[in-house]
């Protein structure tokens, strides 16, 4: 039986792939999927501002791709926006500040499309919240995940779009938030009816330490896939799973 550490990566099939966007530019990207069974559903991810250091392996990310396959049975689309570089290399085009950006969420969601893969949700953290909201109201998305979000660039206009498409929105809010803290969160998502936000204690904004790791995993399980939630600690092999 394997503990779950920091650093653990259980199989996956893992393939890389380029994302062409409408306005011609091809995106760094991976997709991680179960190696025994179909994927239940699907987390398109969208990573942090490039400019401060987000890309497709920050951390949250990475463990996602590393762990959820095996232990939720989803699929994890992870990918580098315009301009961000990972270990997998740099995408093409420059950093435009979540304007022409929107090209590469388009992108994201035509490829799940194509490749047929099942209830596609958006994961956004931080800058990747704000991408969500403003371009991620898809007909084909199911939900949305919004870790720490800044609600920088994002609009009332925006949440209302969500509002108005009914689709299920949950909102992570760290304690020591850098930007947007519970209360706030709270108060600025109440105009969404289907938004469920959970202030969790002691997170900040980066979401550094493994508990934390644990605890955005387990409630994107909760929402996305519940029959694997709460995710188990240690792993005794497929379809074998240890609470």
């Amino acid at each position: 039986m394997l503990e779950i550490r920091a650093n653990t990566v259980l199989p996956a099939r893992r393939t890389p792939l380029t994302l062409r966007t409408a306005d011609g530019l091809s995106l760094v990207g991976e997709l991680a999927i179960p190696v025994d069974r179909d994927p239940v559903a699907t987390l398109i991810t969208l990573h942090p501002r490039p400019t401060h250091g987000g890309m497709m392996d920050s951390h949250l990310f990475r463990k996602a791709a590393w762990r959820l396959p095996a232990l939720a049975g989803l699929a994890v689309l992870r990918f580098n926006t315009r301009g961000a570089a990972s270990e997998a290399g740099r995408s093409e085009g420059e950093f435009s500040d979540g304007v022409n950006e929107r090209y590469d969420v388009a992108a994201a969601l035509e490829y799940t499309e194509f490749a047929g893969l099942p209830a596609p949700w958006l994961v956004g953290w931080s800058f990747g919240t704000d991408l969500a909201l403003r371009y991620g109201c898809d007909p084909g998305v199911v939900g949305l995940v919004l870790l720490s979000p800044p609600l920088r660039s994002a609009t009332d206009e925006d949440l209302d779009t969500w509002a108005t498409s009914g689709k299920p929105v949950l909102v992570l809010a760290p304690e020591f938030d850098d930007y947007l803290r519970p209360e706030e969160a709270a108060r600025r998502f109440a105009r969404l009816p289907t938004a469920e936000v959970i202030g969790v204690p002691k997170a900040k904004h980066l979401w550094v330490g493994e508990q934390y790791v644990r605890r955005v995993h387990d409630e994107i399980v909760r929402r996305v896939a519940p029959q694997a939630y709460p995710l188990p600690t240690s792993w005794d092999g497929p379809r074998r799973l240890t609470k």
